[in-house]
């Protein structure tokens, strides 16, 4: 497993092709040991000094698989000229626009079942991200649908969608900003869970 933790807005712009992001800037021990299986080898992508904390973050909470990591970060990489994979950011705003022409986009809400029955995108999918670990969920999407991910601040949806991309799934944008933009952006639809 190749582990990104750069903070989400570096991550988008470029990466390891297959990484898995999570970044050390929110809730990283978390997340790492709910998503990542602790019995596979993890390389880590970090920021220049950042590789220290990362591993005895990780070993914190249980991971002993650290095989090392990318020296020189990822500049080195992109310098090597090898291949990269980057993950569209849109604006709330792009959202509203695409959502009157795309008759494919389907909006994927990995926030918590709790926040979604809050408020949510009309007609949205509520796909936690502590469920995408179940292959099941993922191979759900069509080949046609245009994914748009936002979690409730836009960190969670940058994990989702490393995870979609290590499965195969390319046509996806992640939403900056979460539900806090949409929810901002009058021309929206949104609903609340009857209750």
């Amino acid at each position: 497993i190749i582990l990104d933790t750069r903070p989400a807005a570096v991550f988008t712009q470029g990466f390891v092709p297959g990484s898995i992001f999570i970044g050390l800037e929110e809730r990283f021990a978390e997340w790492a040991g709910s998503l990542l299986p602790f019995d596979q080898s993890i390389v880590l992508v970090t920021e220049p000094g950042k590789e220290e904390e990362t591993v005895v973050r990780l070993a914190r909470v249980g991971f002993s698989k650290i095989e090392g990591y990318l020296e020189g970060g990822f500049n080195v990489w992109l310098n090597a000229g090898e291949s990269i994979d980057l993950i569209i950011d849109i604006e709330a705003d792009e959202l509203a626009m695409d959502i009157k022409h795309d008759k494919n986009l389907q909006v994927v809400d990995v926030r918590r079942e709790a926040e979604f029955a809050v408020g949510h995108v009309k007609d949205a999918i509520n796909l936690p991200l502590s469920d995408m670990t179940d292959i099941a969920f993922i191979a759900a999407f069509e080949e046609n649908q245009n994914l748009y991910l936002h979690c409730g601040g836009g960190y969670r949806s940058v994990i989702a969608s490393s995870l979609l991309k290590r499965q195969g799934i390319h046509n996806l944008r992640n939403v900056l900003g979460g539900w806090k933009s949409i929810a901002e952006e009058k021309s929206i639809k949104t609903e609340k869970e009857a209750g």
